[in-house]
């Protein structure tokens, strides 16, 4: 993430020293922001517990909104900015506590269902904002701040924009740390974050002191995205995901020390200023150029793997709980049937139509890999579009000869090969895994993602001069499909296989329960790279296909938004179901395709953020459902009268029939009617 004044690295003729202090004011105006974000995130999960993953897409709603109501409707500037920072943005955060996460904390979920929670407010977020304005960048956001430089001794300027971040940053770190410290209010959220629920038994409104956290975040969410929009085209992918790097902010503060987020903010944004003054020649220059660029994707992969095991939530509890499941999701004849219809629908297809079918059985395959990943082993992987773009770009390299030692090879063996090796790369994901679940993995593996993504994928030094096609006897598109079936036939049937073998109960075992599964001898950490391995395999395989279906490699296709709209979604479907990733993948081709872009993320934003109040998603929800309309109905007991509104003959009857009950029926009649009226029998 980078923004830096022209004029300032054309300074060429500076003194080193006056050099260094230009480009360390120029990284403010990035540090400042990073900052920012720190204190929301950290605020954020101080009152409330939860990580706020969806940051970057209320900082790019808000973003949006501003825009839309100046330059599109043309409101004044400040009143505009007063509606959005004000209004819009803690009326969201407010909205995102009541609908979103105070069922999860009214019924205890873990770190895990929280996570797919935020990933679901964020995928819904930019669904929402492609379905408002569209899918292409846009620019001319209006900067509340702009002007003249403010000159300083030295002849050095500064932005009026950063100075007005600076002091923002000021403000609300004296605010906050004097609402804590001196405060009822700060007396309440911190018995809050100790232990809530004896919090509401003393009397303390806890659903308030979330509002109020959530409320904030998303103020200071609005605020990072209004001060970043004048220097970036507004992009429903990019700005959320450059929102979500700085997250590395608040993981090195360990989501509790507002100083340490603000001095790191500030300090990785004056860095990756002052890294442009190196430009080595020869072959590391793209290297250094990436890692300049890229500093905060670092910095959030440093972060994750040195947070430690676990990120605990704010009560000291740690994730111990398996991912959402669903139990019989899609294992019903009606789910095999719609996804056999599902697939075998486009062979009646032509043209765009079919070709745009070509993505489905790639995707199906991408996402078996987190149905194998997190349904079957249950570690949350928000990564596995990287391992897709690795086998994407693998077989493409494989193609063009750009492998040292190798030539180039045809189509199906480059794919065989890529797959080969993409399958071993899982270990960057799975070891991190070993000691770690919960949000602390999910950091991880995005993080993972991500540094793929920026530094291998779109780097012109890896993507340059590549060629991708399809072998010559599939090279039409409806005996690619069918290749497409085959492949896809043969990975769910060795998915399904590994789930009802042993190895498969391992890995239910080791979901449901990891420490007993150690217990009862289960190989824990060999079981986890495993998982992560075939993810890793199955994913560079659905990737190739998606690169031979359009013929060339597009880093787009394999952004690490994607991938989480791409978890998401199995996790609502049904994560633990390989037909549920089959219909996934259907239904986010096929939405997009059939309506206008952005309606499969706001289907599956919806649902994944409901996860509070759907447990287990789609799959689980048709699974009760079916158990409650097969269940045997109870008899009906007849209807009982009370004693005393009985007539002297009904009496009779009932110690008739009570007596017939307890003698077994061998009581005579005689001896029953004498009974009832008190005379011994002759």
């Amino acid at each position: 993430m980078t923004v830096l004044d022209p004029a300032v690295l054309a300074t060429g003729g500076l003194d080193s020293a006056g050099l260094t202090v230009d480009l360390a004011l120029a990284g403010l105006t990035v540090g400042s922001a990073a900052a920012l974000s720190g204190i929301g995130l950290v605020v954020c999960h101080r009152a409330t517990g939860v990580l706020n993953l969806a940051q970057g897409a209320q900082a790019m709603l808000v973003a949006y909104l501003l825009r839309d109501l100046v330059v599109e409707r043309h409101w004044p500037l400040w009143p505009a900015v007063a509606c959005c920072l004000l209004l819009v943005a803690p009326a969201l955060g407010v909205l995102l506590d009541v609908l979103v996460y105070r069922p999860l904390q009214r019924r205890g979920a873990g770190p895990a269902e929280t996570t797919v929670a935020g990933v679901g407010v964020f995928v819904l977020l930019i669904g929402v904002v492609v379905l408002v304005w569209g899918a292409a960048p846009v620019g001319g956001a209006p900067s509340p701040l702009g002007g003249a430089p403010i000159t300083l001794p030295g002849g050095h300027t500064l932005r009026p924009d950063t100075v007005a971040q600076l002091a923002a940053i000021l403000v609300l770190a004296v605010l906050v740390g004097a609402t804590t410290r001196f405060t009822p209010f700060g007396l309440r959220v911190r018995a809050v974050v100790d232990d809530r629920r004896l919090a509401e038994l003393a009397g303390v409104d806890a659903d308030r002191v979330s509002a109020a956290g959530w409320a904030f975040g998303s103020f200071t969410a609005g605020l990072v995205g209004v001060a970043l929009a004048p220097y970036l085209l507004l992009d429903p992918y990019g700005l959320p995901l450059l929102v979500m790097e700085t997250m590395a902010v608040a993981v090195a503060a360990r989501l509790r020390s507002i100083p340490v987020a603000v001095v790191t903010g500030l300090g990785l944004g004056v860095l990756q200023a002052e890294l442009t003054r190196f430009r080595p020649a020869g072959q590391l220059l793209p290297l250094v150029q990436a890692v300049q660029a890229n500093l905060f994707v670092v910095a959030l992969l440093a972060a994750a793997l040195l947070a430690g095991p676990r990120l605990t939530d704010g009560r000291g509890r740690a994730d111990v709980r398996p991912v959402v499941r669903a139990r019989g999701g899609g294992s019903g004849r009606a789910a095999r049937a719609v996804c056999l219809v599902l697939l075998l629908l486009p062979l009646g297809f032509r043209g765009n139509d079919l070709r745009g079918a070509l993505l489905v059985p790639a995707l199906a395959l991408v996402l078996l890999s987190i149905v194998v990943v997190t349904g079957y082993g249950g570690q949350i992987s928000l990564g596995q579009a990287g391992y897709a773009g690795l086998g994407a770009l693998g077989t493409a390299l494989l193609m063009s000869g750009r492998i040292p030692g190798l030539p180039a090879l045809p189509a199906a063996p480059a794919l065989l090969f890529a797959v080969l090796a993409t399958a071993p790369l899982g270990l960057l994901t799975g070891w991190p895994a070993i000691r770690r679940r919960g949000l602390a993995l999910a950091l991880v593996t995005f993080a993972v993602g991500t540094t793929l993504s920026r530094f291998v994928f779109q780097q012109p030094y890896a993507t340059t001069g590549l060629v991708l096609d399809r072998p010559a006897f599939l090279a039409g598109d409806r005996a690619f499909y069918l290749a497409e079936l085959v492949l896809l036939g043969l990975g769910a049937a060795a998915v399904r296989a590994l789930h009802g073998g042993r190895t498969g109960r391992a890995l239910s075992a080791m979901r449901d329960h990891e420490p007993g599964a150690a217990a009862a001898g289960v190989n824990v950490p060999g079981l986890k790279l495993f998982a992560f391995v075939v993810g890793a395999a199955l994913a560079a395989l659905g990737g190739g296909l998606m690169g031979m279906a359009g013929r060339a490699f597009d880093a787009a296709a394999f952004d690490p938004v994607r991938g989480l709209l791409w978890f998401a979604a199995v996790v609502v479907a049904g994560a633990d179901s390989a037909l549920a990733a089959v219909l996934a993948a259907a239904l986010l081709i096929g939405l997009d395709a059939g309506t206008v872009a952005g309606v499969s993320a706001v289907a599956v934003g919806v649902l994944a953020a409901a996860i509070g109040r759907l447990p287990g998603g789609l799959a689980a929800l048709a699974a009760s459902r079916a158990a409650r309309a097969s269940a045997p109905v109870p008899p009906v007991p007849p209807p009982t009268v009370p004693a005393g509104r009985l007539t002297p003959a009904g009496r009779r009857v009932r110690a008739l029939i009570a007596a017939r009950r307890t003698a077994g029926g061998e009581v005579s009649g005689e001896a029953g009617v004498s009974g009832t009226s008190g005379e011994a029998g002759p």
